[in-house]
């Protein structure tokens, strides 16, 4: 296994943490991941985890700041759920500086006494860190009506939210590796695991316009990297993003079992009988 934190690009820090997903009497890895990117006059974190990531995501933000760089003077959120937004009002609390931006619908509610530090943003603006930017993208698949993704101008990465989610293997070795270094990694099962358990409505439209808009999106930016809060960020895009988009493809085309779980073809009949028990 490979310790985060990592530096995936110059000045781009992959943080975060595993968590385990039992499906198919397999174990999967899904990424809770949170980004730190550095510019020349300030520091900006995308994510801030699910609350049980907040002591090693405190761990890891402190120990790529050091005083050689900029400080953390900015949070990104890309939507209100908590495996993204759960770290939010204790690092507020220890970072007074710290202004947090997004589309920031019902978090005062959550951190009333921050609320003046909250600066909105919609598609378009611009988050100046300088020397790069960080620009918002209006996403291609939402989980909220408020989600936003992000964009890195300078090396020119795409943070997609949930929208490039994929489980990986932790018995092979995939933790902490981008995609490409992964071996075995099963994308197309990967991603249609990640969204049977948290996009299930893909299963239920045609995912060609979806899949069609984020290729447009890709070449429009120029994007040389993905960075997914839910999955290996990807260091070769033309080589992985096809594998990622056929498994939502996949998922949207597979038989659901009762219980919400695909039909897969590498179940064997017994094990499949199983499940249909009442």
């Amino acid at each position: 296994m490979s310790a985060l934190p990592r530096e995936i690009s110059p000045g781009l820090f992959w943080l975060g943490d595993c968590q385990v997903q039992r499906v198919r009497g397999k174990v999967y890895h899904g990424y809770n991941a949170a980004y730190l990117l550095i510019g020349g006059q300030a520091s900006c974190l995308l994510e801030t985890g699910a609350p049980k990531d907040f002591p090693l995501l405190k761990r890891q933000i402190d120990s790529v700041l050091d005083s050689s760089r900029p400080p953390l003077r900015h949070i990104f959120l890309s939507h209100q759920e908590t495996p993204h937004a759960g770290g939010l009002s204790r690092l507020m609390d220890l970072f007074p500086e710290v202004t947090l931006h997004g589309d920031l619908s019902d978090y005062h509610l959550v951190v009333p006494e921050h609320a003046h530090r909250f600066h909105w943003m919609e598609a378009g603006h611009e988050l100046d860190l300088g020397g790069r930017s960080l620009v918002t993208v209006d996403p291609v698949i939402r989980d909220l009506r408020s989600t936003l993704w992000a964009f890195d101008t300078r090396d020119h990465v795409l943070f997609p939210a949930d929208g490039f989610a994929y489980s990986h293997f932790h018995t092979e070795g995939h933790c902490g590796l981008l995609a490409e270094e992964a071996t075995n990694l099963d994308l197309q099962d990967g991603s249609a695991v990640f969204a049977e358990r948290a996009l299930f409505w893909t299963k239920f439209v045609d995912m060609k316009p979806y899949i069609d808009r984020f290729e447009r999106l890709v070449a429009d930016l120029d994007v040389r990297m993905i960075a997914p809060t839910h999955g290996l960020p990807v260091g070769d895009v033309a080589r992985t993003m096809p594998l990622v988009m056929e498994g939502l493809r996949f998922g949207s085309r597979e038989e659901m079992l009762p219980q919400g779980e695909l039909a897969q073809s590498s179940l064997d009949q017994e094990a499949l009988a199983a499940h249909r028990v009442v």
